[in-house]
């Protein structure tokens, strides 16, 4: 069987490949698209612009070629053209004054692997809209009369903070740590309860989604994205669909194991929620509760709602170890406002300067440089060019956080940013790390509660050092869909 499979690839992966070359060569003879395209590149055949583009860190090459092109130019990777949008105004128009034109998802194949459409992020039409609506009815909703959101981001954060002050003040990296108590809140709003930091069902889980979110940044992955004919070859690609199919299988027994037990007066979390929507439904051959929409749910809120908040979460740690003089301000205002009582949300109106520090974090930080792509719904002139319908957006949030007509110190961290001249918080349009309009993040409130209760407990609890050089804080990784910070040790050293 496997040498007949191979001997099959032998034959047919050739011949893909010529079709391909074709292909490629007569879309390279031909002209822009009809009407005013945005101007870019020069392009090769075959490969577009692939060979100038930095597969690691794209977005840096995008930020290069905006300013000598404008906020909106074009660039071809493989056979697909893409138009790349830079700067506040620009990206602001796009996703808020014109969010239905800009509203859809492009079929990226590494996602319609994962999620085959499904889910939440990459879905398309009345499944999105329904999808969407239903998980945040249930993030919003959820717990109400018995454990809302909040006090489960509190439980974990007093895990948390017992397992740190176990360690005494030693050196310790922080990654894996903070990704299972993010990763924990999740698992607790989904099912109900929270697993122990040493049970081994919780390192897989985590180990898989670090890795596929490693995995997706990579270049072999991008170049998958625009030349899905090497999908027949090894790459990045076949190892994030094995992992995937590993949180499928135990999705798929939590799932059994509810619906056993499944009680429509107590809910114990989103998964018991959409299996008693299911259920209802059950008779409606057009429902869209079915079980791949629920595992690309559960996939999105694992891999979008747990490396993201604790990849940021390590970064304001590390922007405190780089500015003594910052977080010596924030403990001050913790011992002002909370003194030694439980941080809950309804301090963050009192804390502005703590505020503007998370939020100067996101800003800095760019976890998520490039957003994720749009897709126009129709044809449409923006700022002049032509887009016709179906043209691939990658809107640059990177440009836009580090907007220099926006910010005034940009490449600083300097939480004024985000304070008046009475030192009180003040919301900048500039600010979108959750990006903005109809497709903006659908986890924006359950991870900004989780940051201010996170950050400020830590650093109601301790101080910060570094164990290594102050410099190592600012290397990024080479690759990942997101911007974590550098693993390294770090000292938190108990506030007694």
């Amino acid at each position: 069987m496997d040498c007949s499979f191979s001997t099959l690839t032998l034959y047919i992966l050739p011949l893909l490949l010529v079709l391909y070359i074709l292909k490629s060569l007569k879309l390279w003879m031909s002209d822009a698209p009809a009407g005013n395209f945005p101007p870019g590149p020069p392009r090769l055949p075959v490969i577009g612009n692939l060979h100038m583009i930095n597969l690691r860190r794209p977005n840096e090459t995008f930020m290069k070629l905006s300013k000598k092109y404008g906020p909106v130019f074009s660039i071809q990777m493989g056979n697909v053209k893409m138009v790349v949008l830079s700067g506040y105004e620009t990206v602001k128009s796009a996703l808020v004054d014109f969010a239905d034109e800009f509203a859809e998802r492009p079929h990226i194949p590494i996602f319609e692997d994962i999620n085959e459409g499904f889910g939440i992020p990459f879905s398309h039409g009345e499944n999105w809209k329904a999808m969407r609506r239903f998980t945040l009815s249930k993030l919003r909703d959820f717990g109400m009369g018995k454990r809302t959101i909040e006090d489960r981001i509190i439980e974990e954060c007093g895990y948390f903070i017992k397992l740190l002050e176990s360690l005494e003040g030693k050196p310790t990296d922080l990654t894996i740590k903070t990704n299972f108590a993010i990763g924990n809140i999740i698992i607790s709003i989904i099912l109900g309860y929270r697993f122990d930091y040493e049970d081994p069902a919780l390192l897989k889980i985590m180990t898989i989604i670090d890795e596929n979110m490693r995995l997706l940044g990579s270049p072999s992955v991008a170049i998958y994205n625009v030349l899905p004919v090497f999908q027949y070859l090894p790459g990045s690609h076949m190892k994030i669909k094995k992992n995937v199919k590993e949180l499928h299988t135990f999705f798929k027994k939590k799932f059994a194991e509810h619906h056993k037990t499944l009680d429509k007066d107590d809910q114990r979390g989103y998964v018991d929620a959409f299996l008693i929507k299911q259920e209802e439904e059950k008779s409606d051959p057009n429902t869209y509760f079915h079980t791949k929409n629920l595992l690309g749910v559960l996939l999105t809120l694992f891999m979008a709602g747990t490396e993201t908040t604790s990849s940021t979460i390590r970064w304001a740690i590390s922007y405190m170890i780089q500015n003594p003089e910052i977080q010596k301000r924030v403990h001050d205002e913790i011992d002002k406002v909370i003194g030694s009582a439980v941080p809950r949300i309804d301090h963050r109106k009192d804390m502005p300067y703590t505020n503007a520090v998370i939020h100067e974090t996101q800003r800095l930080a760019n976890i998520l440089p490039m957003n994720l792509p749009r897709e126009t719904t129709t044809d449409i002139v923006f700022q002049g060019y032509y887009l016709p319908k179906g043209t691939y957006i990658i809107p640059l949030l990177e440009s836009v956080l580090h907007d220099k007509t926006q910010f005034e110190k940009p490449e600083s961290f300097f939480p004024e940013h985000f304070l008046d001249s009475d030192g009180q918080f003040v919301k900048r349009s500039a600010f979108m790390p959750f990006s903005a309009g109809r497709r903006a993040c659908a986890g924006e409130t359950l991870a900004r509660m989780e940051l201010f209760l996170f950050f400020t407990s830590l650093m109601q609890k301790f101080s910060y050092r570094s164990a290594t050089e102050m410099t190592a804080f600012f290397v990024k990784p080479s690759t990942g869909l997101t911007i974590p910070p550098i693993a390294q040790k770090i000292c938190c050293v108990p506030r007694i």
